[in-house]
């Protein structure tokens, strides 16, 4: 049976504090600093089943469903695996995967693009997106009439202070003929959107799925500017699967098996969307049920969207991210086209 361990304390910002890029650096210089070369051993338990070490972003959520559906279900067990789900302290999976100390674990198209760029880059890419678009964008009640990126100005924000945060609000506001340098920036780790709405915070950054779905069960009337709607380039993919390079060419067979089981599991969600969100409530019973189930609800058209094949991710979508954050010098160093994904460990 897989081994799922999750955290007692729940936070509703699920992804909040993501894109810290300086905090991912500084991870991997410490993680890799005591941990030196890791290696990818696949011991067989006494089932004779293959272990593979599964790291989350964060707390359990609706972005992870299907990875739970497949252990429940036993869509892994089917294919010969051991998957055991670990929930790792914040920014450290990245780099616990490229020292072959997992697997594979949940991350972000901009820490990728981080982790390539840096000094000393890390050998990861993506193999699958969790889903298809990214829902993010900035939410506030509607009596603010803050309907575009321009609307911003003289409004307070609640902000994580990370680089590619204020470089994409800079950049739709400008776009949109706005001055980002008139938004009230407001230090704050909001961890109850609803409840930060109602006090001297206007806007916040949220993930729709989560947050959004919130905010319709309170009842609140809200403006939602989403930015991937706003500009394509905004449109990247968060969040992703990613493992490390040497896993995925030494242990090919393996990362195979586990994108198919996988990949079964959202199918899954997609099809059974209440009695998967039972499946994740049931591995972390302290997340509120009515919020997994609506918002369960609403991802089961999000993980696979328009494309035939759950976890595809597009090359120009891709690239056109990582230009973005080149030219507005988030990462030092322009990478190549594709660079840090593929689409070959996962099978129609």
């Amino acid at each position: 049976m897989s081994i799922i361990r999750t955290n007692k304390i729940y936070r509703r910002t699920h992804h909040v504090g993501k894109t810290r890029t300086a905090a991912l650096l500084l991870s991997i210089l410490l993680v890799l600093s005591f941990v030196g070369c890791g290696t990818n051993d696949q011991n067989k338990d006494s089932d004779s089943l293959t272990k593979v070490r599964f790291l989350l972003d964060w707390l359990p959520n609706t972005n992870h469903t299907g990875v739970y559906a497949a252990a429940s279900l036993g869509y892994y067990e089917e294919e010969g695996l051991d998957v055991e789900i670990i929930q790792p302290g914040e920014g450290s999976a990245l780099s616990l995967v490229a020292a072959g100390k997992a697997d594979f674990c949940v991350t972000f198209q901009e820490e990728i693009a981080a982790a390539l760029s840096s000094d000393s880059p890390l050998p990861v890419q993506a193999v699958a997106t969790l889903i298809q678009h990214n829902t993010s964008g900035i939410i506030s009640l509607a009596e603010k009439n803050i309907v575009k990126p321009a609307d911003m100005q003289g409004h307070s924000y609640a902000t994580w202070d990370t680089p590619i945060e204020k470089a994409i609000l800079g950049a739709l506001i400008k776009e949109d003929g706005g001055d980002f340098s008139q938004v009230e920036m407001i230090p704050n780790t909001v961890t109850d959107v609803v409840t930060a709405l109602k006090t001297d915070i206007d806007m916040v950054w949220i993930y729709y799925a989560w947050d959004g779905i919130a905010t319709e069960l309170s009842g609140l009337e809200t403006n939602f500017i989403d930015f991937g709607k706003e500009d394509s380039a905004l449109d990247f993919y968060t969040p992703v699967l990613a493992a490390a390079d040497n896993f995925l060419t030494e242990i090919s067979e393996t990362a195979e098996a586990f994108l198919r089981a996988t990949a079964k599991g959202y199918e899954y969600a997609i099809s059974n969307p209440d009695a998967a969100a039972d499946i994740l409530l049931e591995a972390a019973p302290e997340l509120d049920p009515e919020l997994v189930k609506a918002s369960q609800s609403w991802l089961k058209d999000q993980y696979k969207a328009e494309v035939a094949v759950w976890g595809y991710i597009s090359q120009d979508r891709w690239d056109r991210f990582m230009n973005w954050m080149f030219e507005n010098e988030l990462i030092g160093n322009k990478l190549d086209s594709g660079a840090g994904f593929t689409n070959e460990y996962l099978k129609d």
